[in-house]
């Protein structure tokens, strides 16, 4: 009898000890991959009834807040400007997940940040253990619908710098969504939306102001500009013949100036007439090397450091590309074939003129908050880049206030009260010759030209015929002018 119940026992012991094993390897070997199982919603659940954090503007606009719930969750949320800020905060889905800061923040949105965490020992004997904080933006609601309004549906990009600190101040892309539609409860609604949006071939759920790349035209003439300043190879003063093409070796099709002018001076009045020919000769005269080399020194050709997912790097191209095809650097030196900018980087260029020559990383996040308003943390500038000294930056601003005071944006850039204002305008050929015009309206400035606090840079897509029939200065100028008029009202000297 005693030998029974020993084997009992021992069988009884041998149970527990799997049981236990089995019960540790679930819940701490397999914790991991079990929340992340798709079938287990118990996590997604209990995420969903917590409290989360806003997400607010420099101007104390909530762009994304936490609201309560009765479908069976206790929050819902919610996006109170709708798609205008949707590239920057994202969405955050029950069914699809988070995207952009809704994403990259969620330990500080949602309380689980390792400082929230300490900060909110108090909270295990007085009760509150909501520790969600808030992500405070460099970002203006104000500039923002601003940019909005004067794309007024057209296809393109808005992005305005504080160019003194990288900080961006509005970046709005057309078209955009509504995160509200994504972060439905009903998830039926929610994958309609998905499927609708991702079947809309102009990407609404792309950020297209910093993770698209346009050709860019003639703004790309500032990097060509700083390549041959920077070189010794120009100064305003030197002269360009009287033309209308230029036949670069290696090539029986010359290059044309837009609309087939004839057009000649000094380098200053060919600058702010915007020519073709004297850029597309000084790339040849400067080369492969010191053309991608400059253009390497504004972070063209790689990522730039954003504090928002996955930022596209421009392109020009490495020395390589151009080995036995001059014609090809000659055209990419006035901002045509496969040169491409994100709208972002083109914001970027023209700060870096503004600031002195030193590229400043960009930031949207100003602050992160703990639940109390006490500081976590604070974006401090850092400069990223320094493609030219200070004195090649003040002859760039001198040239860019020639295209405003008497070339390309002569009419549409007269800014309020009598600000100086400084700019460069682009028309970029999207059409082979012959076929029919296609081309995007750029502009890039800063204000005032003497001592800037903004700057911006404004790309109108060419996909119809309203814009393909315009020009950079046309079009885009008045946009990039309402948008320097207002920031100079709001960003502090």
């Amino acid at each position: 009898m005693n030998q029974r119940i020993r084997r009992l026992a021992a069988g009884l012991l041998l149970c527990y000890l799997v049981l236990f094993v089995q019960l540790n390897l679930l819940q701490v070997g397999k914790d991991k991959e079990l929340k992340a199982d798709p079938r287990n919603t118990r996590e997604a659940v209990k995420e969903f009834n917590k409290p989360r954090g806003q997400i607010v503007t420099a101007d104390n606009v909530v762009l994304a807040q936490s609201v309560p719930s009765t479908d069976g969750f206790d929050y819902q949320r919610e996006y109170p400007t709708k798609n205008l800020f949707a590239n920057v905060t994202g969405y955050y889905s029950y069914a699809y997940g988070a995207t952009q800061l809704e994403k990259t923040q969620n330990g500080i949105l949602s309380g689980s940040d390792v400082r929230e965490q300490l900060g909110g020992l108090g909270g295990i004997f007085n009760g509150k253990n909501d520790r969600s904080g808030t992500v405070r933006l460099t970002m203006r609601a104000d500039l923002q619908q601003l940019a909005k309004d004067q794309l007024a549906g057209r296809e393109g990009s808005v992005v305005m710098f504080d160019p003194r600190t990288g900080a961006v101040l509005a970046m709005y892309s057309e078209p955009s969504y509504d995160p509200n539609w994504i972060s439905d409860h009903n998830t039926s609604d929610a994958e309609k939306w998905l499927e609708y949006l991702n079947a809309n071939g102009s990407k609404p759920l792309l950020a297209n102001a910093y993770q698209e790349r346009y050709m860019p035209g003639s703004t790309f003439k500032v990097v060509t500009t700083t390549a041959a300043l920077e070189n010794g190879v120009v100064t305003p003063d030197r002269q360009f013949a009287e033309e209308s093409q230029y036949l670069p070796p290696q090539t029986t099709d010359p290059i044309e100036n837009y609309g087939g002018h004839s057009c000649g001076g000094d380098f200053a009045s060919v600058f702010a007439r915007s020519c073709n020919t004297p850029f597309a000769r000084l790339a040849v005269e400067l080369g492969a090397e010191k053309m991608v080399a400059t253009a390497n020194a504004f972070g063209i050709n790689e990522a730039p450091p954003f504090d928002l997912p996955r930022p596209a790097a421009s392109h020009f191209g490495t020395v390589d590309d151009f080995v036995d095809n001059i014609p090809l650097l000659a055209i990419r030196g006035f901002g045509q074939n496969e040169d491409a900018l994100t709208p972002l980087q083109m914001g970027m260029i023209a700060s870096t003129v503004a600031n002195g020559g030193n590229e400043m990383q960009p930031h949207v996040i100003d602050s992160l908050l703990d639940h109390d308003g006490n500081v976590l943390s604070r974006t401090e500038p850092k400069v990223w880049k320094t493609p030219m000294r200070p004195e090649t930056a003040a002859t760039l601003t001198q040239l860019m206030i020639g295209v405003v005071q008497t070339g390309t944006a002569k009419s549409t850039m007269q800014l309020e009260n009598g600000i100086q204002a400084a700019a460069k305008t682009g028309t970029a050929q999207l059409n082979a010759k012959g076929q029919p015009q296609r081309s995007h309206a750029w502009i890039m400035a800063f204000a005032p030209a003497e001592a800037p606090r903004v700057a911006v840079a404004v790309m109108l897509k060419g996909v119809n015929d309203e814009i393909s029939a315009g020009t950079g200065g046309k079009l885009a100028g008045p946009i990039a002018k309402a948008m320097l008029d207002l920031g100079l009202q709001v960003v502090p000297v």
